[in-house]
């Protein structure tokens, strides 16, 4: 199997196999699965772990495991800032929990292009928050920095608080990732998928069984388990993936693109099942897409990003009123679309900061799920 970052998030060894996993603290409110929802099943729990060392050694830049839960949020809670708005990060409330993300003036460069310039970006805990942006504009490259797969050289990422320079364990043990790269083996059955990645992150020995048989049903796929993944259609290859992300139990659940490459039925049916899970356990969920339906009817807040920052922040419903009344004042009173508010931001030109690589593996992932 192809050894990548994205595939195995914590080196094996970190921490003892008994050492515990982190937990589920109970059921938020979350956001409703909607109608035709699978129905809401257990998700893995576990034992809470305490923090992790500050100073692990640069060895396990690779890793990563999860933790924990979060208070479920809903659309509209935070107001908007429209256009050209930023997100800088938040302080803890008194009293309160931290951001699930801070992020503040986070740069990148790749040789003299700049993937991340100035980045701030502030996301609550159990909101279901998107990152939208053309290819190219920065976003899979901020979400490596925000897993700690990439080094933060300037500016700062904080999840739940700890520190994602200098406290790279204890994030990685707060997080569930899926990334637009195929992740699932085709050569193991579902089961034994969701069984690695449960012994990659350390879930202890004594509860592996029990909770990698949560994931799958979580996701609907307890009657596939034991098939190879090779058989499995499009759909049923992202919720496995999902199943591997869920496996530790993530405070933070992050998705590049989980969606790329399948049909309605499929999205849908993807997307059911994420909102079961959150709504079992207040999660929270950062998602990148370029389906703006999926956006619009899934996120409670959203952010697009162009050319390494963040152009504008809000509700689906605030970045439409947003357009609709600068249409309005220029004599265009038409009611626009979250594809219009997108159109406005990025323009008409495409981004240069990607590269031909980006295309690649977006290709190659589509036609495998395809």
């Amino acid at each position: 199997m192809t050894d990548t970052p994205e595939r195995h998030m914590q080196n094996r060894g970190d921490t003892p196999d008994e050492a515990g996993s982190g937990a589920l603290p109970g059921k938020g409110p979350g956001r409703p699965a909607g109608p035709g929802a699978p129905p809401t099943t257990p998700v893995p729990s576990g034992t809470p772990e305490g923090p992790a060392d500050a100073n692990a050694p640069s060895g396990a830049d690779a890793g990563g495991a999860a933790a924990g839960g979060g208070a479920a949020g809903s659309r509209g809670d935070t107001p908007g800032t429209g256009r050209g708005a930023a997100s800088p990060g938040r302080d803890t409330p008194a009293g309160g929990e931290p951001d699930a993300v801070s992020c503040t003036r986070l740069e990148y460069a790749f040789g003299d292009t700049k993937a991340v310039d100035g980045l701030d970006l502030a996301v609550g805990a159990g909101e279901v928050f998107g990152l939208l942006g053309p290819n190219g504009a920065g976003k899979t490259t901020a979400i490596r920095c925000l897993t700690t797969l990439l080094p933060v050289p300037s500016g700062t990422v904080r999840i739940f608080g700890h520190d994602a320079s200098r406290e790279r364990m204890a994030v990685r043990r707060l997080l569930g990732y899926v990334p637009q790269q195929l992740s699932a083996d085709s050569g193991l059955t579902g089961r034994e998928n969701v069984a690695l990645f449960a012994r990659v992150f350390d879930v202890p020995r004594r509860e592996r069984a029990d909770r990698v048989s949560q994931a799958l049903a979580a996701v609907d796929l307890s009657d596939a388990a034991d098939r190879l993944a090779k058989t499995y259609s499009g759909g049923m290859i992202r919720r496995l993936e999902l199943a591997q992300a869920l496996v530790s139990a993530p405070r933070l659940l992050i998705l590049d693109e989980p969606t790329i490459g399948l049909d309605p039925i499929a999205r849908t049916s993807v997307w059911e099942h994420i909102n079961a899970v959150r709504a079992a356990t207040g999660m929270t969920v950062l998602v990148t897409t370029h389906y703006m339906d999926e956006a619009d009817q899934y996120c409670d807040r959203l952010a697009l990003m162009h050319r390494g920052r963040i152009r504008a922040l809000g509700t689906p419903g605030e970045l439409r009123s947003d357009l609709r009344s600068r249409w309005a004042s220029s004599g265009t009173p038409t009611n626009p679309t979250l594809e219009d508010v997108f159109r406005d931001v990025a323009g008409s030109g495409l981004d240069e900061s990607g590269d031909f690589r980006d295309v690649r593996r977006t290709r190659r992932t589509a036609s495998r799920v395809g």
